[in-house]
């Protein structure tokens, strides 16, 4: 969102004013444009949706917004296929795919991002055996650092694709993506009230329960919301308007950001809080389509950060965060929430290599959280955690590149894509280091 000149991102957490904000219309416009600010020495940054937490499509250089770029411009019914434009949002292409009898093989639970943003953080749902959005993607546009405009898929410049998949915004502007996607499908959603010391006496058991398993934790509480997806011919049977409304709008939004105010103004009321939070919670089940059913929609604004970690230690991990929570001096006012993914081959993915378990810590916008989320990160850093590209973390270039199998890969890939470094911003300095 721009405010005189500002561009904030959707927490408000980064901000930045560009020396102009562009919004092509097409590959070669986005092209022109890259071609001009390395002419003129500017650097240039994409911003999707910007709900980002960190400030990795932040620049003083030019600002691409691809909000205008969102076309379907190809479907492959045969092989289950499509070739979107990187600005349309995930919301949209769920709903072109299912006007085509597709479907996404996974998502996660917010919608708004654009494609392109969303594979270049390693974005992820849950589901053991499904990798995150970055690893249906079969073929990518790619306007480089010089403004030549690339294609790379398994068989044209395999050793580009490989790699840009999840590029953080760094290899290039991404103007269109062909995604592998299945036949259209309905999830079978169940959602339960569990004691989180049962859930994570048997992790390995939770993480098998369900084609898509995740759960959310208030701390302070010792009960958990547990929900488990399973894919399904069966026809929908969604829940009444009224019923999302109360249940997706009026408690999940209103009535917890109502309550979040209170907590950020009265920290002592927290174990109250958590506790109303927990008993809010409530036991349902339905079916929808997949979509509709990975999805919710999220008003209350809030900071996160999302590590991933080896999925044996995920218990472990769980448990010293609850230990952490007890003794931080201002109250959680978020659930924390748990997933996890399958191994894939993307040089920095986050999921390279290992089968992983996810916990992602969010505070409300506007209470303390720094203390939190460092705590949270050492315990991390005891599992060589990887953190989420799209999310908060105090990480380094040295402090990662052990983590990543194939990083070197990755910089051999930058520093032929954008020698001159046009796409770098100082976190990319930060969590990549200089271009080689």
């Amino acid at each position: 969102m721009a405010d005189m000149g500002v561009v904030r991102n959707w927490a408000g957490n980064e901000a930045c004013v560009p020396v102009r904000v562009e919004r092509p219309r097409s590959t070669d416009e986005v092209a022109s444009i890259v071609r001009a600010a390395r002419r003129d020495g500017h650097r240039v940054k994409v911003i999707g949706a910007g709900h980002s937490f960190t400030p990795t499509a932040m620049t003083a250089g030019v600002m691409l917004s691809l909000e205008r770029l969102a076309a379907v411009r190809d479907v492959d019914r045969e092989r289950c296929r499509v070739t979107v434009e990187a600005g349309i949002t995930l919301r949209t292409l769920g709903d072109e795919l299912a006007a085509v009898g597709m479907a996404m093989p996974n998502l996660g639970d917010i919608n708004v991002q654009s494609i392109a943003g969303a594979i270049n953080t390693a974005t992820h749902g849950t589901g053991r055996t499904w990798g995150n959005i970055a690893t249906t993607i079969v073929g990518i546009e790619l306007v480089t650092g010089e403004g030549d405009v690339v294609w790379c898929d398994e068989n044209e410049r395999a050793d580009v694709w490989r790699v840009a998949r999840v590029g953080i915004g760094a290899l290039g502007v991404i103007t269109a993506v062909t995604v592998q996607c299945v036949p259209a499908f309905n999830l079978h959603a169940r959602e339960t009230i569990e004691v989180l010391d049962d859930v994570l006496a048997d992790i390995d058991g939770f993480a098998s329960s369900a084609d898509h398993a995740e759960f959310f934790w208030m701390p302070g509480t010792r009960r958990c919301q547990v929900k488990r997806n399973e894919r399904t011919d069966a026809p929908a049977k969604p829940p009444g308007r009224l019923a999302y409304v109360r249940d997706k709008y009026v408690a999940e939004n209103l009535a917890f950001g109502l309550v979040c105010r209170v907590g950020r103004r009265f920290p002592t009321l927290a174990p109250r809080i958590a506790k109303a939070v927990a008993g809010a919670a409530s036991e349902r089940e339905l079916i929808d389509r997949s979509d509709k059913v990975f999805a919710s929609p999220r008003h209350v604004r809030f900071v996160e950060m999302e590590y991933g970690v080896p999925l044996e230690h995920l218990a472990d991990a769980v448990d010293r965060v609850r230990h952490l929570t007890r003794t931080l001096s201002f109250p959680t006012l978020f659930p924390i929430e748990v997933r996890v993914s399958a191994a894939d081959d993307i040089a920095l993915s986050t999921g390279y290599g290992r089968e992983s378990g996810w916990i992602a810590v969010h505070q409300y916008i506007g209470a303390p959280y720094e203390a939190y989320f460092q705590g949270v990160e050492a315990i991390m850093d005891d599992y060589a955690g990887r953190p989420h590209w799209g999310k908060m973390h105090f990480q380094t270039a040295a402090t990662l590149r052990d983590r990543y199998p194939e990083w070197e890969a990755f910089a051999t890939a930058r520093a032929e894509l954008d020698p001159a470094g046009i796409f770098r911003n100082d976190y990319l300095d930060r969590v990549l280091g200089p271009v080689a």
